[in-house]
C-alpha cells in the first residue's frame, strides 16, 4: 500500500511544460494549497512521473483527498504516500489506517453510474456521498472526466 496509479494523459495541466511531462515540484505544491486540505505538513518531490508525498496530515480522508488532488495532474502516473501519515495515528507505521478505494472514470460515466457499480443497484442516490468525498477538487458533479480518479468513501451502516 501506499503507492497509488494515474493516467498520466488526464488531468489538469500545471505549468508550462509539455503533456508528457511531469510538472515542476513548486506547481504541485500550489495545486495542493490551492485545495486548503491542510496539508501545509505535507512534503512534495517530484520523480520523473511520480510524486511522493511525505508527512503528516489530520485523518484519512486528507490523505486520499490529498493523493487524489495530485494525482490528478497531468504528466503524473504514480503517487506514492507510504511516508504520509495519519495525525490520529502518528506512532502506526507510515501508512494509513485504511486502505483507501479509489475510482478511474471511464466514458460515459457519471457520478450515479458510479456509485451504483461502487455500492450496488439501486444506490445511485449514493453519488451525493462520492462528490462530497471529492470537494472541493470537484466543483460540480456533473463536471468530471475519463481518466480522473476519485475518492470513494465507505458507507455508513
Amino acid at each position: 500500500m501506499g503507492l497509488f496509479s494515474f493516467i498520466k494523459s488526464a488531468g489538469k495541466k500545471l505549468g508550462i511544460g509539455g503533456d508528457d511531462e511531469a510538472p515542476d515540484v513548486e506547481a504541485v505544491k500550489k495545486e495542493l494549497a490551492s485545495h486548503d486540505l491542510g496539508t501545509d505538513k505535507v512534503e512534495v518531490e517530484v520523480v520523473d512521473d511520480k510524486i511522493v508525498l511525505k508527512g503528516v496530515v489530520k485523518d484519512q480522508s486528507i490523505f486520499e483527498k490529498a493523493v487524489v488532488a495530485v494525482g490528478n495532474t497531468l504528466g503524473v502516473s504514480k503517487v506514492e504516500a507510504g511516508e504520509l501519515k495519519i495525525a490520529e495515528n502518528p506512532a502506526a507505521t507510515p501508512a494509513p489506517a485504511k486502505e483507501p478505494v479509489f475510482y478511474t472514470v471511464k466514458k460515459g460515466d457519471n457520478l450515479w453510474k458510479i456509485a451504483e457499480a461502487q455500492y450496488g443497484k439501486g444506490k445511485g442516490v449514493k453519488n451525493t456521498l462520492i462528490f462530497e468525498a471529492n470537494k472541493p477538487m470537484l466543483t460540480h458533479p456533473d463536471k468530471i472526466y475519463p481518466g480522473q480518479v476519485l475518492r470513494i468513501p465507505e458507507l455508513a451502516d
